[in-house]
């Protein structure tokens, strides 16, 4: 059994008309427009993370005990 309850022969037949319909080159412009859009997300999320390891008076990387005290007073 395939993906979803589909065998492969059946992705394979559902693959070529998708490919027929749009053409290769849409397919690969989307494909590169949904990859650069996760690659931005992604780094979004780290810069955040990034952003929540610094204390805002000073602007200085707070140490782990820091890190825990803030989260606790949250």
């Amino acid at each position: 059994m395939g993906f979803g309850g589909m065998s492969l022969v059946q992705l394979g037949i559902l693959l070529a008309i998708v490919i027929l319909l749009f053409g290769s080159r849409k397919l690969r412009t989307f494909g590169y427009d949904l990859g650069s859009a996760i690659k931005g997300f992604k780094s979004s999320i780290s810069d955040g993370d990034a952003e929540n390891n610094y204390d805002s008076s000073d602007g200085q990387k707070l140490t782990s005990k820091e890190e825990d005290e803030n989260e606790h007073r949250v």
